[in-house]
């Protein structure tokens, strides 16, 4: 066992203080944290949901769109954090038109809004109005962990409309036996929840998901971040994450009592059995051409989650791509830089 004489273990806590009061004031020179860098234009908006366009990177961008629905749960900008961190810039220099629904922040007017409204009215009109924009019977269409779930929704239940279908770190089945976050959900009174609260507050379901790994998403990272508080370009991307992080839009109520009992607790998605509307979603009627991306070491959405899609889906074109790495590297790690957009890429072009 090592052991430290008092000197040392003084002049380690007077270094560790230095480098605290020295971190204090770099962070008051830091400056404001922004995220989500690459130009972008409204093109549609209704109620608190905007339909952007990102500005195309090349002089003659891919004429069928690719529209991104991201989850519910928490802010879209992660997939454009900064210059060297952006999926969407990724998309945009392999010569894609790149679309994304910014869902807004749910208020109490929101409180009645039901999987329907996302799926039918809100992916629907979004859908149709790219279908218009570009001239195109059908349109691209990447889903990305809720996202994704609400996604294979609107593709099973409108396949004519979509010509290719993405799913990102989503989950398919709900009960696969390594899946913290059902395990968590399924002893929740969900109806009790809502019922009290109304909307979801953002941050309950924030402190649930760093739950599920506290010590490194709570502590650890505290931690270490004392070890860059005098590198300025450091520092600002840790609390762009941070900002993330924290940044969770409530759930509007009546969305999240379906989500959370049919899907989480109930399974029905992979059973055939979840009700959007009046409309029952059955996965095998996602017979367009399907790339399924998830990651390794996800511990949100497990990698068999998602992997059950290849088994409940009816497209004879299903592929995947097995990112190595965690539910939020995919987005931001340079590895997810170098692998992700072009897979994305390649693959849709090629069809």
């Amino acid at each position: 066992m090592i052991q430290f004489s008092p000197e040392q273990i003084t002049e380690e806590l007077q270094e560790f203080a230095a480098r605290l009061a020295q971190g204090a004031k770099m962070l008051g020179e830091v400056g404001e944290i922004e995220a989500g860098v690459s130009p972008r234009d409204p093109v549609y908006q209704e109620d608190k949901l905007t339909l952007y366009r990102y500005r195309p990177r090349v002089a003659q961008p891919h004429p069928v769109p690719l529209l991104i629905v991201y989850a519910l749960v928490n802010r879209p900008y992660m997939m454009d954090l900064q210059e060297d961190r952006s999926l969407i810039r990724g998309l945009l220099d392999a010569g894609l038109d790149v679309y994304l629904i910014d869902w807004g922040y749910a208020d109490a007017e929101d409180r009645w809004l039901t999987l329907g409204d996302y799926v039918h009215r809100y992916i629907g009109h979004c859908v149709d109005v790219l279908r218009e924009r570009c001239a195109q019977d059908t349109i691209n269409l990447l889903g990305v962990c809720q996202g994704g779930a609400l996604s294979l929704c609107f593709a099973a239940l409108y396949p004519a409309k979509i010509r290719n279908l993405i799913t990102m770190v989503t989950p398919v089945d709900f009960h696969t036996p390594d899946n913290l976050l059902t395990h968590l959900i399924r002893h929740v009174e969900v109806d009790a929840l809502v019922d009290t609260f109304g909307n979801l507050p953002g941050q309950m379901l924030n402190f649930t998901f760093l739950s599920l790994s506290p010590f490194r998403l709570t502590g650890q990272k505290y931690v270490d971040v004392v070890d860059i508080l005098d590198d300025v370009q450091a520092l600002k991307n840790f609390l762009r994450m941070e900002k993330w992080i924290f940044d969770s839009p409530d759930q509007a109520g009546e969305a999240f009592r379906q989500f959370a009992k049919e899907f989480f607790q109930q399974n029905k998605l992979v059973r055939g059995e979840v009700m959007i509307g009046e409309q029952r979603v059955e996965l095998r009627n996602i017979t367009m051409p399907v790339l399924n991306v998830y990651a390794t070491q996800d511990h949100l959405v497990p990698p068999a989650a998602s992997k059950a899609l290849a088994e409940h889906c009816g497209s004879r074109d299903y592929s995947e791509f097995s990112f190595k790495g965690g539910h939020i590297g995919i987005y931001v790690s340079s590895r997810a830089q170098r692998e992700v957009p072009p897979t994305i890429a390649s693959w849709l072009l090629e069809r």
